[in-house]
């Protein structure tokens, strides 16, 4: 009968049902994981775990009653790890990535019930479009456009708004499509950069995106004062006095206390903040209405405001209110107010400044208006010193013969050197603020449509804004007006007041109240975006700044932002902190741009924005420009910026914690190691390129840590911390049981690399035994361009006192493997007596034995060595042997030029060799060789053949006559006899392995179901065979040395190991350390047991020795 299926609808979830989330993204393994829990630890269902295992189906009616989902019962043992889809909607659904407000913290609170925060309902205007142009236009369009306009000229100051609206524009394409790109929680710019570029890259620019924002709170600050001092209230100065000076203390003094008054504000409540916002905005969208105003107004009929000229300069209009020389009141002669501060009197024989006496006071109108052509003389910039008095060109005007070295003070100057790149730096601060739309996406009903579309929106209307204003200045303002900064010749008028309609108190009023409200929102903002990167943990000394108040107010962020912003606020120039301001949120821009151009260049799959307008080459652009306008504005300023970031990044790639945010770098390092592997693979490596690639075949004890750590030491010191190390290890056994057992040993792997400062890789195979794991690390270990070229192991130390050979049979296979692979082999003698990273060698030698040529690696392994610290002091020598046929003299000659041409620095010796009588000792020590190999042959009875005999001797003595007979009868078409040997060895081996054994322990077998082939003629067989083999034993312990009857290869190499080693211990037995040639093994497989003992004759009296292997090719030469 076929299951019926019910698709039901999903609606959306009651607003009361959502609750709050955190900062950070929630995966789906958090969204389940409180499930999970609940399910695994109520009911009575979580004691019969044990029971469930058992049964493979749901068989229990209480089972069925408490499962929901009975048609899915075929999936009923994964429901923990992968849930219903039903379920996982639900989840879904009810997750948001609303902050707990403010407003819910402090007033969501009815007779001690928590209020469960309502779903966020905000749109595309409200939530983005208003705030981005809040944040926008303010200080600099109000206090600095006009004179920017004045000082560049119309087409200046277009090419600087269109170059920064422009990488504005492009910044948020970038931005739209890494924020349509998956639900963004509340943190905004910080939390896109972050977990698209990771964690250093992420803490780096958001410091820096904090370090803005808290500079932009100075820079309003500042602004605010500057309006109060300068056009509300100027007597409420503290510092007296006209000079730049006095007005810098005094911004300071005001400065700080509005400061102070905003903190408190902010740390009483924000809930106030964001009711004042759109009180703020209503000030900025009606000083701007009233502006084009006053621009229509002009066609109709200009401003009343005239600007007095004396010859072509413009004066302070503070003090008097005639321009003019002399007035005539009643038939007299009357010098003016003005002639007071040219003349030592007012008598006509007065002494009065050389260009006053040669000049007269001109009168002009402020505001031409739009049709006055005025434009034509604002069109080209007018740029100079600081001190400079600004002048109408176009003006007649005499001029003295030699100028004064400081000017009046009547006259309107430069208060600063203006240029191009200046402007800039200052002009930047009002493009900013395109991220306060992302930044409120926890708020926001469709963040991924609202965020583009309000984003881009804000920005074109900002920069036709700014454009227009641009001009509209130019072609209704008068040039020295323009350049007047803080309006002195219209008797201290904002000049953007002075061209407002109905007066200049709305401009003056509604930029004071947009600067109180933009500080707010930056020390609103700047802690809170302290506190998001504090609790990310990334930057360990910033984890203070993570608490706050139990309401969630950052408390001490907010501190730390007061302190910085006072900072801005002691340099006491709006125009000093705007380019540092510029830095930091070009930065920021920067990287957003990078984020979505390595994230689009990558294709990752989880690259899918909704916002489909968005390219790599547009993100590229707005990179570029970026950065190009960081050093137009202020390379010192730039350079400082990107060493600040440098230094965060790099603390925390040491220092930081380690997240995976599956960020575009790391997708860029997998392309990039693709792409290098592809690469190296393509063509064969170079002689001068080859370094070795070392895989560490280490061995673990049975907590499963490394047995001998100072391997991992000598790893390092020979590589000097370059090129490729692979540390592995082998578990006998298989995976399914000892999988965890892998995990933990991979674990210790790459904590003792830690330790010993070794960079590498770690990997822990499972295998049935030893001999196949190392046989499948030999061969597979690495990938393409980037496998192993050299093997390091330790020497077997205690392969004569093992129980059985396979200690001994491991380390040679190992030995055929790597020369059948043609890979270098390092073998370590004592390696636990080799010196740590820690050690360092103040005196001895590295004694280097070059017997036979196998590609030159013994020259190199102790030029590598010698570059580590641990071994640097040390001494290279080189010994090499001559036979009695060669010239010891040339061959000393020859091996220093080759070691001359390698620019190798080594001590070279030949040492001679005659041929000699085999001596008695080398007999000896053969003889005891042979006769402890044949008695090892003798007595090698593995522990399955005596079970198997003890077995068999009781199967016979119980056996019944029944049984014998049937065993006769049906024995002889199986009996040992008839099997072959290859099949008997086959399986004997089975028998023999250790995961049968084990397997056999666990299901309790019988262990006779092997004997069915023996019969009483073959017991009684074997039981004469040991006997002999016993007596032969005994035997071997009462022969008498006959040298003649040795085998005569092992006694001809016997005595080669042994004359080698009188040398090697006559001349480096107080070397730091031995590197020597390494034979082969036998090919004949049956002199493997006395191969182990050649060697352990050869390195006999050394204390630190390191068998080298070549790989069978040249890895060192003496051409450039």
């Amino acid at each position: 009968m076929p299951t019926n299926f019910t698709v039901v609808p999903v609606g959306d979830v009651g607003d009361g049902e959502a609750e709050a989330g955190g900062s950070k993204p929630v995966s789906l393994d958090q969204i389940f994981r409180e499930e999970k829990d609940a399910d695994t630890s109520q009911g009575p269902d979580s004691g019969d775990d044990s029971r469930r295992e058992s049964s493979p189906f749901i068989t229990s009616d209480n089972s069925i009653e408490n499962y929901d989902g009975k048609n899915m019962a075929l999936f009923e043992e994964e429901m923990d790890s992968t849930p219903m889809v039903s379920s996982f909607l639900n989840k879904l659904s009810n997750y948001t990535n609303l902050f707990p407000g403010v407003c819910e913290d402090e007033e969501g609170e009815d007779d001690g019930r928590r209020v469960a925060p309502m779903v966020p309902q905000m749109g595309t205007f409200i939530g983005v479009y208003l705030p981005c142009m809040q944040n926008i236009l303010g200080v600099i369009l109000f206090l600095r456009l006009t004179w920017i306009v004045g000082t560049a000229g119309i087409l200046g100051s277009f090419a600087i708004v269109f170059m920064c609206c422009i990488c504005t524009l492009l910044t948020a394409i970038s931005m739209s499509a890494i924020a349509t790109n998956g639900v963004v929680p509340a943190g905004g710019s910080y939390y896109m950069i972050s977990r698209s570029l990771g964690p250093e890259f992420g803490g780096a620019v958001g410091l820096c995106f904090y370090l803005g924002t808290t500079f932009a709170g100075s820079l309003y600050i500042l602004g605010t004062i500057e309006i109060l001092l300068i056009y509300i209230v100027p007597t409420a100065t503290v510092f007296k006095g006209s000079n730049s000076d006095a007005m810098s203390n005094n911004m300071r003094v005001y400065g700080t206390c509005c400061l102070l008054l905003m903190a408190l504000v902010v740390f009483v409540g924000v809930k106030y903040v964001n009711k004042l916002a759109l009180v703020f905005l209503s000030c900025v969208i009606l000083s701007i209405m009233a502006t084009y105003a006053g621009v229509i107004k002009t066609l109709i009929e200009p401003p009343e405001f005239s600007v007095c000229l004396l010859g072509n300069r413009s004066l302070k209009n503070e003090n008097f209110e005639i321009c003019a020389k002399i007035v005539y009141i009643k038939n007299t002669t009357v010098a003016t107010q003005l002639s007071s501060h040219f003349c030592n009197s007012q008598y006509p024989n007065a002494t009065c400044d050389e260009y006053y006496m040669l000049n007269n006071f001109t009168e002009i109108q402020a505001i031409p208006g739009l049709l006055s052509g005025v434009i034509k003389d604002n069109l080209w910039g007018d740029y100079g010193p600081a001190g400079m008095v600004i002048e109408k060109k176009s003006q007649p005007s005499v001029s003295p013969e030699e100028l004064p070295e400081e000017f009046n003070d009547i006259y309107v100057l430069n208060d600063i050197a203006t240029y191009f790149t200046l402007l800039v730096g200052i002009y930047f601060p009002s493009v900013t603020g395109i991220m306060a739309g992302s930044n409120r996406s926890g708020d926001l009903r469709d963040a991924q449509k609202s965020i583009p579309t309000g984003t881009i929106l804000a920005i074109l209307t900002t920069s036709f804004i700014y454009i227009s204003c641009v001009v509209l200045f130019g072609a209704c303002i008068e040039g020295v007006v323009l350049r007047d900064k803080f309006g002195f010749s219209v008797k201290k008028n904002p000049v953007i007041g002075v061209l407002a309609w109905p007066s200049p108190w709305v401009i003056v009023i509604g930029s004071f109240f947009s600067c109180c409200g933009a500080g707010l929102q930056s020390l609103t903002g700047a802690p809170r975006l302290l506190q998001a990167i504090a609790r990310d943990g990334i930057i360990p000394f910033l984890q203070v700044f993570g608490h706050g108040k139990a309401n969630g107010e950052p408390t001490w962020a907010l501190l730390l932002t007061v302190g910085i912003c006072e900072i801005g606020i002691l340099i006491a120039s709006l125009d000093d902190v705007a380019p540092i301001l510029s830095m930091f949120f070009l930065m920021c821009y920067l990287f957003v741009n990078l984020a979505c151009a390595v994230q689009t260049l990558l294709r990752a799959p989880n690259w899918r924005p909704r916002f489909k307008f968005y390219h790599w080459t547009l993100s590229f652009l707005g990179m570029s420009l970026c950065l190009s306008l960081m050093f137009i504005c202020s390379w010192y300023y730039a350079l400082v910026a990107i060493v600040i970031a440098g230094c965060i990044y790099k603390y925390i790639e040491y220092r930081g914690a380690v997240k995976e945010w599956g960020d575009g770098i790391r997708g860029l390092s997998l392309n990039a190691a693709r792409y290098a592997l592809i690469h190296l693979e393509e063509t064969p490596l170079h002689t001068k390129n080859w370094r070795p690639q070392l895989l560490v075949l280490c061995k673990l004890d049975s907590e499963l840590e490394v047995k001998h750590p100072r391997l991992l030491s000598f790893t390092s010191q020979l590589k000097a911390g370059k090129g490729l190390t692979i540390v592995c290890s082998v578990l006998e056994g298989t995976f399914m049981t000892r999988g965890e057992d892998a995990k933990t040993a991979e674990q210790n792997l790459k904590a003792a690399l830690a330790t010993e400062r070794t960079k590498g890789f770690s990997h822990v195979v499972v295998s049935s035994n030893l001999r196949d794991g190392f046989s499948i690390l030999i061969q597979s270990a690495g990938l393409g361009g980037m496998k192993h070229n050299t093997v390091l192991m330790a020497w077997p130390a205690g392969w004569k006192q093992a129980r059985d050979s396979t200690a001994r049979r491991n380390f040679i296979e190992t030995v055929r493997e790597t020369t059948s692979a043609h890979q270098a082999l390092l073998v370590a003698k004592n390696i636990d007596h080799f010196p740590g990273n820690q050690e360092r060698l103040t005196d001895g030698t590295i004694d280097v034995w070059w017997i036979v040529h196998d590609g030159g690696l013994l020259m190199l392994l102790p030029f590598l060595i010698s570059l580590h610290k641990v071994w640097r002091k040390c001494r290279m020598r080189i010994f090499t042997v001559a036979q009695l046929d060669d010239n010891s003299i040339q061959m000393k000659k020859d091996l220093q030029m080759f070691i001359y041409n390698l620019r190798l620095d080594a001590i070279v010796e030949v040492v001679e060799m005659h041929d000699s009588d085999i001596s008695a000792f080398t007999y000896e020590k053969t003889l005891v060789m042979e006769q402890r190999t044949e008695m090892l042959k003798q007595m090698q009875l593995s522990r399955t053949e005596r079970e198997r005999e003890i077995q068999s001797i009781t199967d016979v003595s119980r056996g019944s006559i029944k049984r014998k007979k049937c065993y006769r009868v049906e024995a002889p078409p199986l009996n040992i006899q008839s099997i072959p040997e290859d099949e008997a060895q086959l399986i004997h081996d089975r028998n023999t392995a250790s995961h049968t054994l084990m397997a056999d322990k666990a299901t309790g077998a019988p262990p006779d179901r092997v004997h069915m082939t023996w019969t009483k003629e073959k017991l009684f067989h074997e039981k004469n065979k040991q006997r002999e083999s016993m007596g032969n034993v005994k035997d071997m312990f009462n022969m008498r040395p006959e040298y003649e009857s040795l085998n005569q290869s092992n006694v001809r190499r016997m005595h080669t190991a042994v004359k080698l080693n009188e040398v090697l211990v006559k001349k480096s037995h107080n070397a730091q350390l031995v590197l020597l040639n390494m034979p082969g093994p036998p090919k004949n497989k049956k002199g493997d047991e006395n191969y182990m003992e050649f060697l352990e004759v050869l390195m006999e009296g050394l204390d630190r020795v390191l068998l080298v292997r070549g790989g069978g090719r040249e890895v060192i030469t003496i051409y450039s």
